[in-house]
């Protein structure tokens, strides 16, 4: 995952329903972006990466297998 730029923040923050002006935008860009570049090391290799919905399935079902005898 790259860093942001402020155009992908504003239409992100519209789509959520959170008008930000470009000067906003810009700034949230700017103090965001040391952490993308902290995680760009590891990006892709975390495995809640893959599908956040489905953690929570996966758990389920391994305390159902302990369970059950």
């Amino acid at each position: 995952m790259t860093k942001p730029s402020p155009k992908e923040i504003k239409a992100i923050a519209e789509v959520a329903g959170v008008p930000v002006s470009p000067e906003e935008a810009t700034r949230i860009a700017i103090s965001i972006g040391p952490a993308f570049e902290g995680f760009a090391a590891v990006a892709g290799t975390l495995p809640f990466d893959l599908e956040p919905a489905t953690f929570l399935v996966v758990q389920t079902a391994a305390l159902v297998r302990k369970a059950t005898p």
